[in-house]
Parts: structure tokens; sequence; C-alpha cells
């Protein structure tokens, strides 16, 4: 696999094999590709690499959102951009809380199975 694309599920060997670096560097690669103005496009392309490696490493919830996701009409790509939504809202929840803050992963797959498309849509994200 030398390129990324988000619409298609990367096989999940390779993905995992790949250096963290280089799962960032082609996401990245991917999204200056298709010309899309981002605010800062490395934290783009490691949170997509975040929700890439759940979907990898087979955390059910993750899984489960994106194909629920997909079956209402997004696609891969901003099926993937809604759950990295929920998982920047709960990473800037722990930072609000402050030092002694842990992340709740059960609160996060909450958050998920009660997102929808049209509510992500609906936000503007």
């Amino acid at each position: 696999m030398e390129t990324y694309d988000p619409e298609t599920a990367p096989d999940t060997a390779e993905w995992l094999e790949l250096e963290e670096e280089d799962r960032i560097r082609r996401i990245a690669s991917y999204h200056r590709g298709v010309k899309v103005k981002l605010p800062n496009l490395q934290v783009h392309a490691a949170l997509h690499s975040v929700v890439e490696n759940q979907i990898a490493e087979e955390l059910q919830t993750v899984r489960e959102t994106v194909a629920r996701l997909q079956a209402e009409g997004l696609s891969r790509h901003d099926a993937i951009h809604a759950v990295g939504s929920v998982l920047v809202g709960r990473l800037q929840a722990l930072l609000r809380e402050g030092a002694q803050a842990q992340f709740e992963v059960e609160a996060y797959f909450q958050d998920l199975r009660a997102l929808t498309a049209g509510g992500w849509l609906k936000k503007g994200s």
C-alpha cells in the first residue's frame, strides 16, 4: 500500500505494519492531492489515522459506527470525520477537566452509538 484513499478501507495487516508517521504522511498526502483546505493538515491527518487505527484494531463500536453512518448516507471519508469529531469532543472535555482526568472509553463508545449522519451534518462538521 503506497497511497491512502479514505473511501477504501486499507488492508488491516498492511496498515498496522506501517509506522504511525507513515500513516499520517499518506493521509496528509491524500488531502494535499485533493486540495482540501484544512486549518492544520497534520492534526487532521493524525486524527484520521487514529480512527483508521481503531478500525484496523477491530474496535467493534468504531467499526459498527462507521458502517452505520455509511448506511445512513455518509461516504466512508465523512464517516471517519464524524467519528473523529466525537473523539475530538472527548479529548477537549478531557483537557477541560485537568490533570487528573482520564479518557473514558465507554463514554466515547456511548457517544459513537448516539452519533447519526443527520446529527453530524446538522453540526456543519
